[in-house]
């Protein structure tokens, strides 16, 4: 009997695709026809552990819905971020799967055993954090989302 990927690794459903689009405003007129009605927001200044090290970036972002899914449009503004990498290795468009779980810490530690590696991070709160991991081989990241404020 063959197991999932999402099986091995405990993950609840993907609650969210992020996409990255060099333009916020074209990518959300292309896809609202597709999802309905988009919010944007600026996530302007905000700190990161990007690599490792502390990182100041700035990003434009759409979310929308597909049924229960989230999908998220980021435009890349400023500093380094998963994002700018994506971008400038020439892609556009499904970056990242997110899934919500009950502990972004003991989590990442969890899919380290897997191959996977922090490559971005933010606790915002007590109850609250977001990472995104990555492995060696796999162009898709995996973001974790821890939220208890909900």
């Amino acid at each position: 009997m063959q197991t999932t990927v999402a099986a091995e690794l405990d993950l609840p459903p993907v609650n969210q695709i992020g996409f990255v689009v060099k333009n916020l405003e074209e990518a959300v007129a292309r896809y609202q026809p597709l999802f309905g009605e988009f919010t944007v927001m600026e996530a302007a200044d905000m700190e990161w552990d990007y690599r490792g090290r502390p990182e100041v970036s700035s990003l434009k972002i759409a979310f929308g819905n597909s049924g229960d899914v989230e999908i998220e449009l980021i435009e890349w503004v400023s500093g380094e971020t998963p994002h700018k990498e994506f971008l400038e290795a020439g892609h556009e468009g499904l970056h990242h799967l997110r899934f919500v779980v009950v502990d972004v810490d003991a989590k990442v530690k969890e899919l380290a055993t897997h191959g996977y590696h922090q490559i971005w991070y933010k606790r915002f709160a007590e109850g609250m954090a977001a990472s995104y991991l990555e492995r060696d081989g796999d162009p898709v990241i995996l973001e974790l989302f821890e939220n208890h404020s909900a």
